[in-house]
């Protein structure tokens, strides 16, 4: 999820990049106009960079707790197995005294 949300911030940047150059050569505007459509694209990339890294790191959170709650149940179903294992081995360990 991360490498996919990198490559879009880059992509995304790279793009703004891009449109502001082919703006300024061949924008019919005057320097002020084109200056303010800059500055107002950079403040409009700026808000779309900062929502994806929100929604990113929203993202991670959630497949670290998926994979606490995961790993949380795994633990149990150990525990359970090892449980049953030590429950046979004093079954065992109990008929080997009796003889």
């Amino acid at each position: 999820m991360a490498s996919s949300t990198g490559k879009t911030l880059i992509a995304l940047a790279s793009g703004a990049a891009i449109g502001a150059v082919l703006g300024i050569l061949f924008a019919p505007d005057k320097g002020e106009k084109t200056r303010q459509k800059i500055k107002d694209g950079y403040k409009d990339l700026e808000k779309d960079m900062k929502s994806k890294l929100a929604n990113a790191k929203v993202d991670l959170e959630e497949s670290y707790e998926n994979m606490l709650s995961s790993m949380s149940y795994k633990t149990e179903d150990a525990i359970t197995f090892l449980e049953k294992k030590l429950a046979d081995l004093k079954e065992k360990n109990a008929k080997l005294h009796k003889n």
